[in-house]
């Protein structure tokens, strides 16, 4: 007897969170034929305030996304924010709200789903805190775990006087949560329980990046072996190795995200990081150079090598996704309220426009669902 293998899909919705104003009104859907890279015109998938970051669960049936909103109802800080949980209706990419809660602190930025898809986690820039979430057997966001409120500051005194938690993610084994922090220049290291999604925040370790340089974003390699930070302020991208059994983080090196004969200036403020379906390029966007950068990684060292720097297509780029199919690289362009793909080279990892581009107000992420 022989059995039917299942084939590679080759259609996805694309989701897009945004910044809602006179253009946005929440998150948006479109469909993408990965054979083609042909995108339909974007629909609104759910009317929700200012969506700017979002997570998909692991059998995609749930999108969960960060609200930046002022004065959540039943949360007294100025500026608290908060989460919200849906389901995704696979034929139209339609989202349903199953529920919202508080984040927990100011100025959400940033939100993920542990591997089991049992826990949410919300980082919370403007108060420096993390907050993580039981997830309902429905997907509606559950219990409150424990929330962490980060400590320190860094060198910069404008930008770094207080922490700020720029991003928060499980490590592939699902046993620890690492935690960007933008005012600290740090790389937190929490345990955490799936059954109560509580933070061990008594056991913390912490790990340094450049001082000054703004820890935002992080990205595994597809081994697990490696940890790729993208520092905005310094418009760098500092590589660690990554001791699974311990949750820590050992130094390889700290690279710049722009080409060589780029000076750095304040203006030039590093966003994204994103590691290929392959594992062998990465991927970073620069925003005021408005671009995107392609770096090939070594797989035994993983040390990033500079391939090429490409013109965004439009004005501040925030956050950027690659399809699972690793033909395609989709960013969005906040402040030009556009949204451009471009082809990725299979062999090179090298960019180039393919020729199409939608109109959503002040996109800020990027998620591929089957």
């Amino acid at each position: 007897m022989t059995f039917a293998v299942a084939a590679p899909a080759k259609d996805f919705f694309v989701y897009f969170g945004t910044y809602t104003n006179a253009l946005s009104r929440g998150i948006y859907v479109t469909r993408l034929d990965a054979e083609t890279g042909k995108l339909s015109a974007p629909e609104l998938a759910v009317e929700t305030p200012s969506p700017c970051f979002l997570a998909v669960s692991p059998d995609e049936k749930f999108l969960y996304a960060a609200n930046s909103v002022k004065n959540f109802s039943g949360y007294s800080v100025e500026n608290g924010g908060a989460v919200s949980a849906f389901a995704i209706d696979k034929k139209s990419g339609r989202l349903a709200l199953r529920n919202q809660k508080c984040s927990g602190g100011v100025g959400p930025c940033h939100v993920s789903v542990d591997a089991t898809g049992r826990v949410l986690f919300v980082a919370n820039y403007g108060s420096g805190s993390v907050k993580s979430f039981l997830l309902e057997t429905n997907g509606a966001i559950g219990e409150g775990g424990y929330c962490v409120q980060q400590t320190g500051h860094g060198v910069n005194t404008n930008r770094q006087s207080s922490p700020h938690a720029h991003c928060i993610c499980a490590d592939p084994a699902n046993r620890f949560a690492l935690v960007c922090d933008l005012g600290t220049d740090t790389v937190t290291v929490y345990p955490f329980d799936t059954k109560t999604a509580n933070l061990a925040a008594w056991n913390f370790a912490r790990f340094y990046v450049p001082p000054g340089s703004g820890a935002r974003h992080l990205a595994f390699s597809c081994d697990a072996k490696f940890v790729y930070v993208i520092n905005e302020m310094g418009c760098t991208i500092s590589q660690f190795a990554w001791d699974p059994a311990r949750g820590r983080l050992d130094s390889i090196a700290t690279i710049a995200a722009l080409p060589p004969d780029v000076t750095v200036q304040n203006n030039l403020t590093a966003a994204e990081i994103l590691v290929h379906p392959t594992g062998k390029f990465v991927y970073a966007t620069v925003r005021g150079h408005d671009s995107v950068s392609v770096f090939t990684a070594d797989a035994r060292s993983g040390r990033l090598t500079f391939v090429q720097n490409i013109p965004c297509g439009g004005q501040v780029p925030r956050g950027l996704g690659i399809d699972p199919t690793g033909r395609w690289l989709i960013v969005a362009n906040q402040s030009s309220d556009r949204v451009v793909e471009f082809a990725i080279d299979a062999a090179t990892g090298r960019l180039s426009p393919a020729g199409r581009e939608l109109k959503i107000g002040a996109p800020v992420d990027v998620k591929f669902v089957k």
